[in-house]
């Protein structure tokens, strides 16, 4: 059995990889042979519903992330609370809440439903 420490986005996770026919090899097993057991180094927490969202000063939204817009649920016009979800946006297959960073009125909206988007482009303002 084989203990390594693998580092997957900035997390840590420590694995023990045995053969799969039960002998005690010294050389590292072919990949069909093996099978690991995952264990986070740190406690992990339960990950976010919703992502945080880089708002400008004159509450203007840019995603967080690159991905997908899988909803909008808000139109120019449109009132809208603080922390209300107007955006959903997928990245590696999660749906991630984008809010409203305050309340008002949304002013305008760069994204429609299918549209894919890059780390830290426009997606909403609200004024």
């Amino acid at each position: 059995m084989s203990n390594y420490k693998v580092t997957v986005n900035g997390r840590s996770y420590e694995i023990e990889v045995e053969p799969m026919n039960g002998s005690a090899k010294t050389e590292a097993p072919a990949k069909s042979e093996t099978k690991a057991a995952v264990t986070p180094v740190a406690s992990a927490k339960a990950a976010p519903s919703s992502a945080p969202a880089a708002a400008s000063a004159n509450g203007g939204v840019n995603a967080p992330m690159p991905g997908t817009i899988l909803k909008v649920n808000k139109a120019a016009g449109d009132s809208v609370e603080a922390g209300e979800a107007v955006v959903v946006l997928e990245a590696m297959k999660m749906e991630n809440d984008i809010n409203s960073p305050k309340a008002g009125v949304i002013k305008s909206i760069a994204v429609a439903q299918g549209d894919t988007v890059a780390a830290g482009q426009f997606l909403f303002e609200v004024e």
